[in-house]
């Protein structure tokens, strides 16, 4: 089997003593020779990948394959307004004409510990399956072909940990138009005994950025779990803590969408559950530029944590928010030091008349300080992404 990248040959010979020879001729003809003694005998399906393997893992471009023809390979993409334009590509389709049909197939490809960025390019459809990057695959762009049209869906909702139909534990990652769901008594539950934790997400990696990506449940649809997360025109639906963690997150022109209505007369949900611990720890959601939109009512929040802070700035609040605005939860005799509040909001929810005596009325330096993304782009991370997502 040979293989050619940008000039450079690559020859794969596989001997009957169970011998693999990788014979490398560039373009001046000098030769190398790779030699791996197997155990057994190495099957040309098995080969096949690790060549894929290596060529990803020494990020060269355009890859053409010649010798086996079970799957496309790897295509050069150019990507737009970042630093890194030039990043190798796997396409999922369902029909076949990809390099992979399953998603989970094409992370499970991509070189553990991996330093440049690869695109997962998700074709239209909905795929029914969990889709796990896990810590040791950093720097993936995993792209749909809309927020509307590409669509992961699973239902499960026994283990919070685990349940998730998008479990993300890397760092520096990139999500762009495609929507996660759990489907377990979504759209709605009319049974409140058997309404469980459905995570549509988990992320739980830093420096992860997502833009038009859907998250749709019903409890606890986004586990905004721990690190530092961009969320740009995405939409959040639930009905009961559905934006929930410790993350270090904003929400920039997201559509938080609510749906109690299922919850019958009197019976509130609840936006948020933030669970920061302590005073002295930087994490918190900020909404900036929302809009909270849906059916019932909800509270905007209450504290998974004695020290929760959450800011909506400048958004948009219906009236499916309850006047009392947020809820104290476990921790009515610890108010002082919750940090919920509200700054320059609008609509018939962000009347502050009848709000909680104990919420908070942030300074203008507070909320400017929270609602920059020096918040959580101090380093500047995010100019290095495959996509600029601030100038979208």
């Amino acid at each position: 089997m040979k293989v050619f990248v940008k000039g450079t040959q690559f020859e794969i010979d596989v001997k009957p003593q169970a011998t693999v020879v990788i014979r490398i001729t560039t373009t001046n003809q000098r030769l190398k020779d790779y030699r791996i003694e197997m155990l057994h005998p190495m099957k040309m399906e098995l080969l096949h990948r690790f060549v894929v393997f290596l060529v990803l893992f020494m990020g060269f471009g355009t890859l053409q394959s010649y010798g086996s023809a079970r799957r496309p390979q790897p295509a050069l993409w150019r990507g737009g307004g970042a630093a890194m334009t030039n990043y190798q590509t796997i396409v999922v389709d369902q029909s076949g004409n990809g390099n992979y049909t399953t998603i989970q197939a094409a992370i499970d490809a991509i070189p553990t510990n991996n330093m440049q960025w690869i695109c997962v390019y998700v074709k239209e459809g909905t795929y029914n399956e969990q889709v796990k990057i896990p810590k040791d695959k950093p720097m993936i762009y995993l792209k749909g072909a809309g927020k509307r049209k590409t669509n992961v869906v699973w239902d499960s909702h026994e283990i919070i940990q685990l349940d998730a139909t998008f479990n993300c534990e890397a760092d520096d990652i990139v999500v762009k138009s495609m929507t996660f769901i759990n489907s377990y008594n979504y759209p709605s539950s009319n049974n409140y005994h058997h309404r469980k934790p459905a995570l549509a997400a988990k992320i739980a990696g830093d420096r992860s950025a997502f833009y038009r990506v859907g998250f749709m449940g019903y409890q606890d649809t986004l586990w905004d779990c721990t690190g530092r997360h961009y969320f740009k025109l995405c939409s959040i639906r639930g009905a009961v803590d559905f934006i929930m963690g410790t993350g270090q997150s904003i929400y920039e022109r997201c559509t938080v969408s609510v749906i109690a209505g299922s919850l019958g007369p009197g019976k509130p949900g609840y936006i948020t559950a933030q669970k920061r611990e302590n005073a002295n720890h930087s994490n918190g959601f900020v909404f900036k530029d929302c809009n909270v939109v849906g059916n019932g009512t909800a509270y905007l929040g209450r504290p998974w944590g004695g020290f929760a802070r959450v800011l909506f700035y400048n958004s948009t609040l219906t009236n499916v928010v309850v006047p009392k605005g947020w809820n104290p939860w476990n921790f009515i005799k610890s108010t002082m030091n919750l940090v919920f509040a509200e700054y320059g909001c609008r609509g018939e929810g962000a009347k502050i008349s009848g709000r909680a005596n104990w919420v908070k009325k942030m300074s203008k330096d507070e909320v400017r300080r929270l609602t920059s993304m020096s918040y959580i782009d101090e380093e500047g991370w995010m100019k290095n992404q495959p996509y600029n997502m601030l100038s979208s």
